[in-house]
């Protein structure tokens, strides 16, 4: 069934088929995509509650660590709730205002995740190359107009993908070959020409994506030359060692986007059930896997879980 709209007609709800050519194991999939998605609600909250109740964590890298961590517990809820339920329950359909509304997380926030990933790497170039100008450079103001900037950012460069697919006339099909509503799996459902929403589908990828690689490669290229200098093997171990677990978290964010970004827009021979997967993956597994690693990576969180399951005060 079509609602007609003044410029465009479109279904009153779309069909998602889940993970297409395992549909005799989704029952059995979805348990450790719930385990990942319990790990990433309980990682992201618990370090949230650390870096809210320690006083002595209110410095940028934890502010920006925590807007990380709201920024994952979004992501991922965006998307994996509804994704059970395809593969449990069978709860294939999803309303219009729905899957735009799905459309607008998942994109605004990939994007506010990228841009939070660029904060930190500024916050550790600041740290270690000019470190007596780090707490007058990066007060708490500056780094919530950074965070803001970011977010803003993200609402103004997505927000056009929902306004022209709404605007848009569908086919037939309304059946969307996997777990979630993204731009690209949505466009390939329009009965008209798609190029211009292409265009500035690549357009956003480029200008929030590929801004945000540079600037991180510039500031770690910096940092690499600044710890290269140190005379002493320990410090230049301690001064990689603070960036260790940033760049753990970058490279899981960046290289499952990456990977499936080009699929989308080149794979045309990589099988779908790949294509699915990797998708899950992107909005999945760095969530879980950040406050992972920030956890065991940096020692100020570590010791505060270890005093916290120990029933002590730090």
């Amino acid at each position: 069934m079509l609602v007609s709209g003044n410029s465009s007609s479109h279904p009153v709800s779309f069909v998602r088929l889940g993970i297409l050519g395992l549909e005799s194991s989704q029952f059995w999939i979805a348990f450790p995509f719930c385990a990942m998605y319990t790990v990433t609600v309980l990682g992201n909250s618990t370090l949230l509650h650390i870096i809210q109740t320690d006083l002595m964590l209110h410095e940028p890298m934890y502010l920006f660590l925590a807007m990380l961590a709201v920024t994952d517990l979004v992501l991922s809820s965006s998307t994996q709730p509804k994704m059970l339920a395809i593969l449990w329950f069978h709860a294939h359909e999803i309303g219009y205002r729905a899957r735009l509304t799905q459309v607008f997380f998942i994109h605004t926030f990939a994007s506010v995740e990228s841009g939070v990933l660029m904060a930190m790497a500024l916050d550790r170039y600041v740290a270690i190359c000019i470190p007596l100008h780090h707490s007058s450079i990066l007060t708490p103001s500056v780094v919530g107009k950074l965070g803001a900037v970011g977010m803003l950012r993200g609402v103004l460069w997505v927000s056009p993908f929902c306004f022209m697919v709404s605007r848009m006339t569908f086919c037939q099909s309304q059946v969307i070959p996997q777990s979630y509503c993204e731009h690209m799996a949505v466009l390939k459902l329009v009965c008209a020409d798609t190029t211009v929403n292409r265009g500035y589908g690549l357009f956003v990828a480029f200008s929030v994506g590929g801004f945000d690689i540079i600037i991180i490669s510039i500031s770690y290229v910096m940092i690499l030359r600044a710890v290269l200098r140190l005379p002493s093997g320990e410090a230049r171990l301690k001064a990689f060692g603070t960036c260790a677990s940033h760049i753990c978290v970058i490279l899981t964010f960046y290289i499952p986007a990456l990977f499936t970004f080009l699929i989308h827009h080149f794979g045309h021979h990589v099988p779908q059930v790949v294509h699915i997967m990797f998708a899950n993956v992107y909005l999945l597994v760095p969530p879980m896997l950040n406050p992972i690693i920030y956890g065991v990576r940096t020692k100020q969180i570590c010791d505060r879980v270890i005093l916290g399951f120990c029933g002590k005060d730090p």
